[in-house]
């Protein structure tokens, strides 16, 4: 019997990560984190990777896979989940992509098709245009802005992709179960408040001035997330009291364009964590 690809979507601070560890202990399955920033090097605090504790407890994947700056794509994303998959069920346990990433997400799970790499000269060609230029080039053409549309960055990789992206599947891939996490509005503001607070007792402003010095504030990297807050403060343009704040409401914002991303996908099946727990037990009792 092939071993099913276990996928579960939510919102940053929705509690996902610790479900799927907890889930992964128990039937024996390995996490394909699907974040477009925990792919980066370095990146660990700011970007709220799972720990190594939590990493050792059950195999990790999508981690550390490029350096800041480096050029890694949703297609990109999509072959090396795919081979991912292949490997972990070749070792006879269960494959779990999580994540809040859409694109990512749903880039496996409808087994999108892409053209070749992009064209370096319509890149460059993109990259002297304004946001606005490229917020008004993708509503022209129908193409979804990014989860951080404030990102050239991203944006450019957004039309590129919208540009070689070929018709995907109307349906999800075969033998795959999909929970999203539900959270209600204030606690999931409670948990974003708490990962804050975490993330700075944890040491994220020295993480940033370490990244800042290795990488430099202009890598495309480090202008997006919680670094370019550091770096205001670190310039005395803002108070630590005030980049806090600002950092709790950067997550809430990422949650919202989250969740308006991933509602987009009728497969998903919505649950509270308690629920989605009991309710994957459940689908994976027959694969023990």
């Amino acid at each position: 019997m092939k071993l099913p690809l276990v996928v579960i979507v939510g919102p940053t601070a929705s509690g996902k990560t610790s479900l799927a560890i907890e889930l992964a202990k128990q039937v024996g399955g390995e996490i394909i984190c699907a974040d477009s920033r925990t792919i980066y090097k370095d990146m660990d605090i700011g970007t709220a990777k799972p720990t190594k504790t939590q990493q050792a407890m059950v195999p990790h994947w999508g981690i550390d896979i490029v350096s800041p700056g480096d050029y890694f794509s949703v297609a990109d994303f999509k072959a090396y989940a795919v081979d991912k998959i292949k490997e972990i069920r070749s070792r006879g346990r269960i494959p779990m992509l999580v994540g809040g990433t859409g694109l990512y997400i749903n880039a496996v799970i409808f087994d999108y098709k892409f053209g070749t790499k992009a064209d370096s000269q319509l890149r460059a060609k993109f990259e002297t245009k304004s946001l606005e230029e490229l917020y008004n080039y993708c509503k022209k053409n129908n193409i979804n802005l990014p989860e951080n549309k404030k990102n050239k960055r991203y944006v450019i990789r957004a039309i590129e992709n919208a540009n070689s992206e070929q018709k995907g599947r109307n349906t999800p891939i075969d033998n795959t179960i999909i929970v999203g996490i539900t959270t209600e509005k204030e606690a999931l503001r409670a948990n974003i408040k708490d990962r804050t607070e975490q993330l700075f007792a944890n040491g994220v402003v020295d993480e940033a001035t370490m990244l800042g010095k290795k990488y430099g504030w202009k890598n495309e990297a480090m202008k997006s997330n919680i670094y370019p807050l550091i770096h205001q403060y670190q310039n005395n343009e803002i108070t630590m009291i005030e980049l806090i704040e600002k950092v709790q409401i950067l997550d809430w914002r990422l949650a919202k364009r989250q969740l308006t991303w991933l509602r987009r996908n009728s497969f998903v099946h919505w649950l509270s964590l308690k629920d989605a727990k009991e309710y994957l037990l459940t689908q994976l009792a027959i694969y023990k």
